[in-house]
């Protein structure tokens, strides 16, 4: 049975997920995009510089939480529950085939906990873990996942998030001109990477893509 912790507040259903290579000393690009975001837009907000060491990972994750954001935005560490607690965090999302959320939800209730998937087999693994969101995809072509293989589509979105009472956000790929298409499909919100990246335009990205998914 899904977990039901966030119910009583719904998720954002807009998902930033970072560039991946921030600094140890100064995230230049996350800490930008933090502070630029519409003050009436609340996002979720994840942060995977996996080539970070724990200390590093910390210093980046405290300078971002200092950052006023807007209400309702979620910042969530990507795997390290450790460093989401030390630092105030949100919450938590977890690859595919980690941990399982419930473990973790034994140390920290408190915390929101996400999951990719990106197959029926680990959606199941999701659900029985307890899982209070799932992240999936890639949807459509993008760059950074082709080396992994075709997209998975919008076929397979659907078929998905008709398997699944859980949210179900949307990765790779996204663009507020194709995110219609995957709320069409049952998705909850969407989840992107580069397209978030160029900060002179990010308030007016995030303006777009509110308005495609409220259609």
């Amino acid at each position: 049975m899904a977990h039901n912790q966030r119910n009583r507040t719904p998720l954002p259903r807009l998902y930033l997920v970072s560039s991946g290579e921030e600094n140890a000393c100064n995230g230049t690009l996350l800490l930008n995009q933090l502070s630029l975001l519409p003050r009436s837009l609340p996002c979720m907000v994840q942060i995977r510089e996996k080539q970070l060491n724990a200390k590093e990972l910390l210093g980046l994750a405290l300078q971002a939480r200092a950052i006023e954001l807007p209400e309702g935005t979620l910042l969530l560490m990507n795997e390290r529950a450790d460093i989401a607690l030390a630092a105030g965090f949100d919450g938590v999302h977890l690859p595919e085939n980690d941990c399982s959320a419930n473990t973790l939800r034994a140390f920290a209730p408190e915390l929101v906990y996400g999951c990719s998937v990106h197959s029926a087999a680990a959606l199941c693994i999701a659900e029985e873990s307890a899982a209070d969101y799932l992240l999936f995809g890639p949807v459509f072509d993008t760059p950074s996942k082709r080396k992994y293989g075709a997209p998975q589509g919008l076929k397979k979105l659907g078929e998905l998030c008709r398997a699944t009472s859980l949210p179900v956000f949307a990765l790779g790929g996204i663009t507020p001109q194709n995110a219609a298409r995957c709320i069409a499909e049952g998705a909850y919100g969407v989840a992107g990477l580069s397209i978030f990246q160029d900060t002179a335009k990010l308030a007016e990205t995030f303006e777009q893509f509110y308005l495609h998914l409220n259609q």
